[in-house]
């Protein structure tokens, strides 16, 4: 099953640079991990409001519970609110 994630970060106020760099590092290392088990399909960055942090993720997930596994397992979540919409195929899917 696919989900798309909506993913917003708020880091707290008050948050060093150093704290800021190191997490966001573990977050992209979890990712490549992700991507390399098959979880983290894709990835966009969609117009962003000054100072925000925001991505769109493509998931790959047996269920909603799984989803919420990777996405726990993920360093950003501390300071992140996602919004996962579960995707179904489209008959009309030109991809398929």
């Amino acid at each position: 099953m696919e989900f798309l994630v909506d993913m917003v970060t708020t880091v707290p106020e008050g948050t060093s640079e150093e704290a800021v760099a190191e997490i966001r590092a573990r977050e992209a290392a979890r990712a490549r991990e992700l991507a390399a088990q098959g979880s983290l399909l894709r990835l966009w960055r969609p117009p962003l409001a000054p100072g925000e942090w925001r991505s769109w993720g493509l998931f790959s997930a047996e269920d909603a519970e799984r989803l919420e596994q990777v996405l726990a397992s993920m360093p950003l979540r501390v300071w992140r609110r996602d919004e996962v919409t579960p995707l179904s195929p489209h008959p009309n899917d030109p991809g398929r």
